[in-house]
């Protein structure tokens, strides 16, 4: 069964396809991540005062629309606008490969696009986890001699970090599902992949569950590394035992 053509050909173009994948699933979670933490102690602490209004109409717009449209709106949409990276990237000197990296390239596309709305969730988190601690522990800090930031990055931020940490990793989960759509840009991920190999030989059932038993396999990887990291975060005496 599994020495036909079809599975011959099946699971090289799906390895090939789940490589891609992670090349774009490992720097769109770190980057969202970090872009989400940023975001989020802005949003949450308020400071600086100038940034609350465009981090707030930046998260607004990254949860209030699809993501398949940011896709295409960047993809599609920015160069038709003559909105283009390399224009501005060559007015200003700077190298050739940071908007090559970008446009027109899908995976850059997706990379740069799920960095953005990956970020926009991770600061709902970050920002809910700061608002949760008690400001008393912000004003015992300054007590005992603390500055304002010695207080906020050395008591309240790895609260809240910890606090933050099981949403933010299940953003990451959903990241891995999602990142699918940026077959809608023509990169051969792993679905992209899978609907290859299914639409030439017209077998998309066997392509399609083989395709979802590597997403599972990831995800069920990440789950198990995530639990680890939350276990070796927990502050005993706290949470859970």
């Amino acid at each position: 069964m599994f020495e036909s053509a079809f599975y011959q050909a099946l699971w090289p173009e799906l390895w090939k396809g789940f490589q891609l994948s992670l090349a774009i699933i490992l720097p769109s979670a770190v980057g969202g991540l970090a872009l989400g933490v940023a975001v989020g102690l802005v949003r949450g602490t308020g400071h600086p005062g100038w940034l609350l209004k465009p981090c707030r109409a930046y998260v607004s717009l990254f949860r209030g629309t699809a993501l398949a449209v940011q896709l295409f709106i960047c993809y599609y949409g920015l160069p038709e606008l003559g909105l283009l990276l390399k224009p501005f990237c060559q007015e200003r000197g700077l190298p050739d490969e940071l908007w090559r990296l970008f446009y027109p390239s899908a995976y850059g596309t997706s990379v740069f696009v799920f960095i953005l709305c990956s970020g926009a969730y991770h600061s709902e988190y970050i920002r809910g986890a700061i608002l949760s601690i008690k400001r008393g522990q912000f004003i015992a800090a300054r007590a005992l001699g603390f500055n304002k930031w010695q207080s906020f990055t050395a008591v309240i931020l790895p609260q809240a970090l910890r606090l933050a940490w099981p949403g933010c990793s299940n953003e990451i989960i959903y990241l891995i599902k999602y990142s699918s759509l940026a077959y809608l840009l023509t990169a051969k991920e792993l679905t992209g992949a899978a609907f290859s190999v299914g639409s030439f030989y017209f077998r998309y059932t066997e392509s399609f569950f083989c395709a979802a038993v590597f997403y599972l396999a990831l995800v069920t990887l990440a789950t198990w590394v995530f639990g680890r990291l939350e276990r070796a975060w927990a502050v005993p005496g706290f949470g859970r035992s």
